[in-house]
């Protein structure tokens, strides 16, 4: 999957795993579990990546051979794992470059960035449990479980749990750019 992705955008460009490292900023061994499927690499790690390999992040997340009819089932999803604090995603939709799905959990604290960022797409974040503060641009929306919100991403943004409770989201985004 990923790993298969980015092992093949390494071979391409001719690179090892040391330049890679080298040029991320990560370690070779790192790569290594995420090229061989041990580890899930965080979202930061795939934007390193991606800008060593001069493609968009969305690219790396392209499955060719996604099914028509695609089942999504616990412990069976992709997951871009965050560093502690901030968001860790699981993909319920395959890598067709048509439309991302992820849930998430946002235990108290947590917060999809450390500051708000922007990409070209659409999104729509819809809250299944709990509550979070959604900063787009200059507004601020509290959004409570069976609310949603849609907005233009190519705003700054970002999902902040403030709340005593863990929160449970959908982000849709369309054209996908996690």
């Amino acid at each position: 999957m990923i790993g298969d992705r980015l092992r093949t955008l390494r071979q391409h460009r001719s690179l090892t795993l040391r330049q890679v490292a080298d040029e991320t900023g990560l370690s070779a061994a790192l790569l290594s579990q995420i090229e061989n499927g041990r580890t899930d690499p965080s979202v930061t790690t795939l934007r390193k990546l991606a800008k060593v390999f001069d493609a968009e992040l969305a690219s790396l997340f392209h499955e060719p051979d996604a099914p028509p009819v695609h089942v999504s089932r616990p412990g069976q999803r992709f997951r871009m794992v965050a560093p502690a604090g901030l968001v860790t995603y699981e993909r319920v939709t395959p890598g067709r470059g048509d439309l991302e799905v992820l849930h998430a959990d946002l235990a108290p604290g947590d917060t999809s960035a450390e500051v708000p960022w922007s990409h070209p797409s659409t999104e729509c974040v819809y809250v299944l449990a709990g509550e979070i503060r959604v900063e787009v641009g200059d507004q601020v929306q509290q959004v409570r479980a069976h609310e949603a919100v849609t907005f233009d991403s190519r705003q700054p943004h970002r999902y902040v749990n403030d709340s005593d409770d863990v929160a449970s989201i959908l982000v849709m985004v369309t054209p996908p750019t996690p």
